[in-house]
């Protein structure tokens, strides 16, 4: 005679549905979507790290990938080598890579174009140093480093030219200006010049500089060091204008650039963090950007 199957007790049964909860709010917490932080405050990047000295994630191990276009402009860089360790930014490389527990031997550099340092997507590279404005927009493709050198933009001018005489951002305004694509020195004359005629946007520096030549544009703007370089090496018929005071505030600054989420920014951040605090970038800054002191200020 085959008994049937007793009801299971009380206590049983709630283990059971308190084991099947426990499993299934496990499951849901694992598959939903986690919240973001806020993309413009500070360096961004994981919050988890491990700095151990040489033994980073890097993309291949006991080497550290950095990134920078080319052509590689004076002065971050010297002679188009960023290997050389010559040139602001190739210096504050080294240094970063030092920090981080990797000498000369172990640093491999890679070209990359600079709209496409900062563009969606996987990359190739531990970090970027290609004179890359920190913003909130750009920090919703990739990661940025604490900013390494606060910078203003500066307007070139041909002498004689009809902006060579230019006081305030007001003489601006009727003139035809131009700037390399995807930089803030593009957006410093869509969004502050605001001028009548509608800028020209070259995908590389060497032409806007060609452009002001050449006539086809009244002025560019570039970052102020690059302005000293361009006016006192390149294009010596030309002179700075003036400079941009910084808008908000909030000094613009340059930042190293990572892949989004990536296990470096913490470790890169707290790298330069120290660069800054032990006086080694005020110092690599007056030995390569020092005649990036003073400009007339456009208002």
């Amino acid at each position: 005679m085959h008994l049937a199957p007793r009801a299971p007790r009380p206590r049983t049964l709630r283990r059971a549905l308190t084991a099947a909860t426990v499993a299934l709010l496990a499951t849901a917490v694992g598959c939903a979507p986690q919240p973001e932080g806020n993309a413009s405050a500070g360096p961004s990047g994981s919050a988890s790290k491990s700095c151990a000295k040489g033994k980073l994630a890097s993309r291949t191990s006991g080497k550290l990938t950095i990134a920078t276009d080319e052509p590689a402009y004076e002065p971050w860089f010297k002679d188009d080598k960023p290997a050389n360790g010559k040139g602001f930014e190739s210096a504050i490389a080294y240094a970063v890579a030092r920090r981080l527990g990797y000498d000369k031997s172990a640093v491999v550099w890679q070209s990359v174009p600079f709209n496409k340092a900062f563009a969606p997507g996987v990359k190739t590279f531990d970090f970027d140093i290609n004179q890359v404005s920190i913003s909130a927009e750009r920090k919703k493709a990739v990661d940025f480093s604490s900013g390494y050198y606060d910078v203003r933009q500066a307007v070139i001018a041909l002498k004689g030219g009809k902006a060579a005489k230019a006081t305030s951002i007001a003489d601006l305004k009727d003139l035809k200006l131009g700037a390399q694509v995807g930089t803030t020195s593009l957006a410093y004359i869509t969004d502050v010049v605001k001028p009548k005629q509608e800028a020209a946007a070259f995908a590389k520096n060497d032409q806007a500089k060609s452009a002001l030549q050449n006539g086809q544009v009244d002025a560019i703007v570039v970052d102020l060091p690059t302005a000293f370089y361009i006016t006192s090496a390149e294009v010596t018929n030309a002179k700075i204008v003036g400079q941009f005071e910084n808008q908000g505030g909030t000094p613009e600054q340059f930042g190293l650039v990572l892949d989004k989420g990536s296990a470096l920014t913490s470790c890169v951040s707290d790298a330069v963090d120290a660069l800054r605090k032990d006086g080694t970038l005020a110092k690599l800054e007056k030995q390569w950007l020092s005649d990036a002191a003073h400009a007339p200020v456009l208002k």
